[in-house]
């Protein structure tokens, strides 16, 4: 038996500076679909450069609640905590 994917919290650096959060559980189709215009409609009018971080977790469910503990994180911590964050 295979183990399960794990899903990730990425954490995206847009062509305007900003940052875009969010999970996935194959992270380089996501990119890939943010970079083409068919990611969320925050990347389609922010254009993503590079993956600047992400972690695994072991479920959707978990990731999902890391997004939303990184989300209330002000700009200036975001990366820190994302990095600082325990492996799966």
């Amino acid at each position: 038996m295979t183990a399960a994917r794990p899903w990730y919290l990425y954490l995206l650096e847009c062509r305007d500076g900003n940052w875009y959060a969010g999970i996935t559980n194959d992270l380089d189709a996501r990119f890939e679909a943010h970079a083409a215009g068919r990611g969320a409609k925050y990347t389609r009018a922010h254009p993503p450069l590079r993956v600047l971080a992400s972690r695994p977790y072991a479920d959707r469910a978990s990731a999902s609640r890391a997004e939303w503990q990184l989300k209330r994180q002000p700009r200036a911590r975001k990366l820190a905590w994302l990095q600082a964050q325990p492996e799966v």
